[in-house]
């Protein structure tokens, strides 16, 4: 350590914890942070002895996954803080430049949500700005947006200026506390494997902050930095146009929405994305729709979580006579839709309701636009293998191809990239955590189009005197009754959830001896992605890739059933995917 290091250790009161790795963590982190507030949360924990918490903190890094980084904002290398920006955008960088020699022609864009944690100083705005200046100081280009913005916006810029590479600085719908670091690959879909483990190497091998990498001010007065703002906003309402069949029917419409951006991002763009479908503007939720870091009216920001969440908009809908409520998580990237039902009462969606509503929706759009017979077979339609098999139904029937890739959007669209590469046309693609790619100007979920799709979508359907809820009884009728029950359960324990998942490997003491019956229903088939088990398979080989660093386990019953185990990537749950499918006419 040099002089100035040693005296700054001094300075800040720096004693041993009696742990030589963890004193050497602190050490180095005290050396390299300069946020005021991180090191002094650190200091603080030295000078009170508090090795437990230190050891939380430094214990182990944060790890780049596929989905980027997600954690909580804080001091220490297990948190998100200006410090570990800085390590993660350096590790990036050099990534970036080993991957592409036009690096610094072509650039990057990084977008922001309204996450903030003063405790440590640490914000989105102030993330996105630091990941900025490591770029900038290395010569390259950053289209950095100058306010917030949805996640979509970020693989829709990346595509629409032929950039390597984008950033989202979110936590989605996470806790308040969290905020995460979301990667985009140049063909504007998210990072999937090797290049994860690629820019992890990447980060390990870059932790010394680069000398100008602190300075955030300088930085953004360079050249090198433009705001795509304006123009994206412009191109990408442009864009979603495409998708709007009948403008007529939507500037005549009656139906009163109620919109809800649960105090994210998502209130002016689902307002643009109305307007540019000619729709009525939604009722806004007034105590919701700005952005406010603390989520003050929500136990948690996540329209998945369905009534809890939305009863500041059934109270709004009630008082304006509105039928259908549309819900963003706060960086907008999905969508949640409740109706009003005949016995007045509201009727949450499932994300697999949903997905069998807009998959017949836009196939019914592309139908009346296409006399040709022979275009179907050009035709795709994606879903996660946890998702409903709706889409495989309609496909089945309607002659077009339906394809299953793995859990997230991130598989998603990287196929969809592959199938538009060969000239196909990928019409919609969904997940059953609702969200939906409605449009390829975006390879990712993007909750403002979905929104406005759905708003023509209920539009139409008020012309023909039918709700939400009884068209989808219809799409059932038509191609096969689906009923799926998802849920998860909370573990923070790691091995709890290692030996659940391994008991169900070897549930009769022997390797790859899998349950044979669930109470008195039969398994007829086993897929283990985490092993690369497939019963089905000649070889027992599964087909979709396999990652021994998740859990995941499906089941097929003999009666039709599916039910799948798996863990989450970004949160702390055992989720499990139960679904029933019918041949059509069987109810």
């Amino acid at each position: 350590v040099s002089g100035v290091g040693r005296r700054r250790e001094m300075e800040l009161g720096l004693s041993t914890t009696g742990d030589k790795t963890l004193d050497e963590a602190v050490r180095l982190w005290l050396q390299y942070d300069k946020n005021p507030k991180t090191v002094a949360l650190v200091q603080d924990l030295v000078k009170e002895g508090a090795v437990e918490a230190l050891k939380k903190c430094f214990s182990s890094r944060m790890e780049f996954g596929t989905a980027g980084l997600r954690a909580a904002m804080g001091p220490g290398i297990s948190c998100m803080n200006d410090l570990t920006i800085i390590q993660t955008t350096q590790g990036f960088c050099c990534y970036l430049e080993e991957s592409f020699g036009n690096l610094k022609e072509r650039g990057v864009v990084i977008g922001y949500d309204a996450r903030a944690h003063p405790v440590s100083g640490g914000s989105s705005k102030r993330f996105a700005s630091l990941a900025a200046a490591v770029f900038i100081s290395r010569g390259v280009p950053v289209y950095l947006f100058s306010d917030i913005t949805p996640t979509p916006f970020v693989p829709f810029t990346v595509s629409h200026l032929g950039l390597c590479a984008g950033i989202m600085v979110t936590a989605s719908h996470n806790p308040k506390q969290d905020n995460g670091y979301k990667v985009y690959w140049e063909n504007g879909a998210q990072i999937v494997s090797p290049h994860d483990k690629g820019i992890s190497k990447a980060i390990e091998e870059n932790l010394k902050p680069w000398p100008e990498s602190w300075k955030t001010e300088e930085a953004l007065k360079k050249p090198l930095l433009k705001d795509p703002f304006q123009d994206i906003h412009t191109q990408y309402f442009k864009a979603i146009q495409k998708h709007c069949h009948h403008r007529e029917i939507n500037k005549s419409s009656e139906v009163k929405i109620v919109h809800t951006s649960v105090h994210g991002v998502g209130h002016t763009f689902v307002q643009s994305a109305f307007k540019a479908f000619d729709l009525h503007p939604p009722y806004a939720v007034e105590e919701q729709k700005d952005p406010d870091p603390e989520f003050p009216t929500v136990k948690y920001p996540n329209p998945e979580e369905g009534e809890g969440v939305l009863t500041l908009s059934f109270a709004l809908a009630e008082k304006e006579g509105a039928t259908v409520v549309l819900a963003n998580d706060p960086d907008a990237d999905r969508l949640a839709i409740a109706e009003k039902t005949l016995n007045c009462c509201w009727r949450v969606f499932s994300g697999n309701e949903l997905g069998a509503l807009l998959g017949w929706w836009i196939f019914r759009c592309w139908k009346e636009q296409n006399s040709d017979a022979a275009a179907v077979k050009n035709l795709y339609m994606l879903s996660s293998t946890v998702s409903s098999k709706i889409l495989r139904a309609i496909a089945l029937k309607e002659g077009f191809h339906f394809e299953e890739t793995l859990t997230g959007f991130k598989w998603m669209g990287n196929r969809a990239s592959d199938l538009l590469d060969q000239g196909k046309t990928v019409l919609f693609a969904f997940e059953e955590a609702i969200g939906y790619m409605c449009s390829p100007s975006v390879l990712d979920k993007d909750g403002v189009s979905a929104a406005a799709i759905a708003g023509e979508m209920i539009s139409y359907l008020a012309t023909k005197n039918t709700s939400l809820s009884q068209q989808l009884s219809t799409i059932y009728e038509e191609y096969g009754y689906h009923i799926s029950k998802n849920s998860y359960f909370i573990c923070h324990d790691q091995e709890v959830i290692r030996s659940l998942f391994e008991r169900l490997r070897n549930y009769t003491g022997q390797k790859d001896s899998y349950p044979k019956e669930c109470g008195r229903f039969s398994i007829s088939a086993v897929r283990d992605l985490t092993t690369g088990y497939d019963s089905n398979q000649p070889d027992n080989k599964a087909i979709l890739p396999t990652s021994s660093s998740s859990q995941m386990i499906t089941f097929t019953f003999s009666n039709g059933g599916v039910a799948t185990m798996r863990t989450s990537g970004t949160e702390p749950k055992i989720k499990y995917y139960t679904e029933l499918c019918a041949a059509p006419g069987n109810r």
